[in-house]
C-alpha cells in the first residue's frame, strides 16, 4: 500500500478566469471585487454571456478549491498526497481529474463519477486588476463519506480537512468519518476553519470536531475570535491552547502566530 504525507478532503472546483471590461461586468449584476454564490442555471447564463454573446476565451483554467489548492502546493514541494473529492462525469470533471493527475496527486475519482455538473469558480478580471468571483458548487455539495478511501487515509501521516464542508450535511458527515478513521489508524488530524462565515454559521459543528480531537488547527484572527469568543490575538492563543495541541493563526500583513505544542 502506498504511503502518503497528507490525505485531503474538500471541495473540488474548476477555476476559470476571464478578462472583462467594466461595462461587461456591470451587465452581469455581480458586485465588483466580491465573491457571489450562484446556482447552475445562473452559471450557465453567465457562461453564455461571456463565451457566446461576447466570444471571450478563458485566460487561465485550473483545478481549485481550498483544500485542493493546499494539496497542489504540497505536491509541488515534493510531498506525496491523496485527495478525496467529488466531481461529475462532465468536461470540467475530466479537466479537474487530469489536472491533479498531472501533478502526481492520487484521488478517489478513478473509482467512478456521477452525472451532474462539476463545481466551478468563474473569475472576471477588470482592467484595474480587480477580481470578481462567482462560485457554483455543483456536485461537490453532495460530497459524503462514500468519497473517502479508508486505506489511503490510514496510510497517511496527516488528514487535512477543509472547513467549508461544514455547510453541507453530507459533507459534515464525511468530516466526522474522516476524523474517526484517522483516530483509529493513528493518523494526525489537521483542520482549517476556511472562512469567518463558516465559523459564525456552524460553530457547533466545528466545536464537535475539536471535541473529537484535532491535532493541528489553521485559522485567521477573525475566525479564531469567532470560535473562541476572545477579543484579542493573545486571548485567542490562550483559548486555543486548551482545545488543540498545535495551531497557526494568520494575521494578514502582520504575519502569523504559531504554537507547536512544545511550550
Amino acid at each position: 500500500m502506498k504511503h502518503y504525507d497528507v490525505y485531503g478532503i474538500g471541495n473540488a472546483l474548476v477555476d476559470t478566469e476571464y478578462e472583462v471590461s467594466d461595462s461587461l461586468l456591470a451587465t452581469t449584476g455581480m458586485p465588483k471585487g466580491m465573491m457571489t454564490l450562484i446556482d447552475e442555471t445562473e452559471r450557465q447564463a453567465l457562461t453564455r454571456l461571456l463565451t457566446g454573446e461576447h466570444k471571450l476565451t478563458p485566460v487561465q483554467q485550473a483545478g481549485g478549491g481550498s483544500a485542493a489548492n493546499t494539496l497542489v502546493t504540497l505536491a509541488q514541494l515534493g510531498a506525496s498526497v491523496f485527495y478525496s473529492c467529488k466531481v461529475a462525469a462532465d468536461a470540467s470533471g475530466d479537466f479537474f481529474m487530469a489536472d491533479l493527475e498531472a501533478l502526481g496527486i492520487d484521488t478517489n475519482l478513478a473509482e467512478g463519477r456521477e452525472d451532474g455538473a462539476t463545481g466551478q469558480c468563474i473569475s472576471m478580471i477588470t482592467p484595474d486588476a480587480e477580481r470578481t468571483m462567482t462560485t457554483c458548487l455543483g456536485i461537490t455539495q453532495q460530497l459524503s463519506p462514500g468519497e473517502l478511501n479508508p486505506s489511503a487515509l490510514g496510510s497517511s501521516r496527516f488528514v487535512y480537512i477543509e472547513g467549508y464542508l461544514v455547510a453541507s450535511p453530507s459533507g459534515f458527515e464525511a468530516m466526522l468519518r474522516a476524523q474517526q478513521l484517522a483516530r483509529e489508524a493513528g493518523v494526525k488530524v489537521a483542520l482549517t476553519l476556511s472562512d469567518p462565515t463558516m465559523v459564525e454559521g456552524f460553530r457547533d459543528n466545528f466545536q464537535a470536531l475539536l471535541d473529537a480531537g484535532v491535532d493541528l488547527l489553521f485559522c485567521n484572527l477573525e475566525e479564531a475570535k469567532l470560535l473562541t469568543g476572545a477579543k484579542s490575538a493573545e486571548d485567542c492563543v490562550r483559548h486555543l491552547h486548551e482545545v488543540c495541541p498545535q495551531f497557526t493563526i494568520t494575521l494578514g500583513s502582520q504575519g502569523a502566530l504559531s504554537f507547536d505544542g512544545s511550550v
